[in-house]
């Protein structure tokens, strides 16, 4: 064996020995409970430790529950109303920071990261009361209020609790792409307005394409966190009003914790599981055949 072969070796090994606590951590705290949730999901598992093997009834229980669809309705609009405008959101801060040069950028960028940092439970106080009937919203809009923001109909609620989880985590989505915009090559767009490209040309034709990968990835991880919402909606509005905010999370802790039905609650977590995963992979063809038409 050359010794060139040798040193690879080992560094392959050094690699190894170096992911190696991370990788146990990520299995323990992340697959194994993924396998133990998947397996009590097909049992009638009680607090009290009773547990019986009941096969799929959970799952048959489930799909005839008005409850569940009543769920998926009420988190698909959700997301549909939090997924586009926070990767408007995002993009846009993103661009913007982008734009401006020297030591402001930090500044700036710090300034819009500071509502990532803060917790669910204190955004969401603070964004109740800044929602309430005589709260500061409805001060400013004067004549056209009061609008119930909380307590009205179910796509105003919902807008409402969107507006709040994307105040709270655009500042992550809205790094990931200004690191994709620094790390594309300046010469294209010099190039491009030498060609004459107008900003609209160059922002279509040549930013967009080439933050697809990064695209990609925001997409999937606000989907992901979208369908996953939960303590705004614990905080602000508890599920209501008449169910209006009734999540597929929510409808899971309410079977976990509520009515202790954990085989049931389990159930309930592998198919909000399978509803992230089929989308995903759709939202990944979906940009495959969009890269190669």
């Amino acid at each position: 064996m050359s010794s060139q072969t040798l040193s690879r070796r080992r560094e392959a090994i050094t690699g190894v020995l170096f992911l190696l606590p991370v990788l146990v951590i990520f299995v323990a705290f992340k697959f194994v409970p993924i396998l133990g949730a998947a397996g009590m999901s097909f049992t009638r598992y009680r607090l009290n430790g009773d547990v019986t093997f009941i096969g799929g009834d959970n799952y048959t229980r489930l799909l005839a529950d008005a409850n569940f669809w009543h769920s998926v309705g009420v988190t698909f609009l959700y997301v549909v109303l939090f997924v586009p405008a926070t990767i408007v959101v995002s993009l846009g801060g993103a661009m913007l920071l982008n734009a401006v040069a020297g030591s402001a950028t930090g500044i700036f960028r710090a300034l819009l990261f500071i509502p990532y940092l803060s917790s669910f439970v204190l955004a969401g106080i603070i964004w109740s009361w800044i929602f309430r009937s005589d709260g500061p919203l409805n001060a400013a809009l004067g004549e056209l209020g009061p609008v119930h923001f909380l307590t009205g109909n179910r796509l105003l609620v919902l807008a409402s609790l969107a507006v709040v989880s994307i105040w709270k985590g655009f500042g992550y989505s809205m790094l990931v792409f200004l690191a994709g915009l620094k790390a594309q090559p300046a010469e294209v767009y010099e190039a491009a307005l030498l060609d004459g490209a107008s900003p609209r040309q160059i922002f279509l034709r040549i930013t967009l394409p080439l933050l697809k990968p990064v695209f990609f990835f925001v997409l999937v991880m606000e989907t992901i966190i979208g369908f996953q919402v939960f303590d705004t909606i614990y905080v602000m509005t508890g599920g209501g009003p008449a169910r209006a905010s009734f999540s597929i999370t929510y409808f899971l802790y309410d079977a976990g914790f509520k009515f202790l039905d954990f085989g049931y609650a389990a159930a309930i977590g592998v198919a909000l599981f399978l509803i992230v995963l089929v989308l995903s992979i759709l939202q990944r063809r979906w940009l495959e055949e969009k890269e190669t038409a």
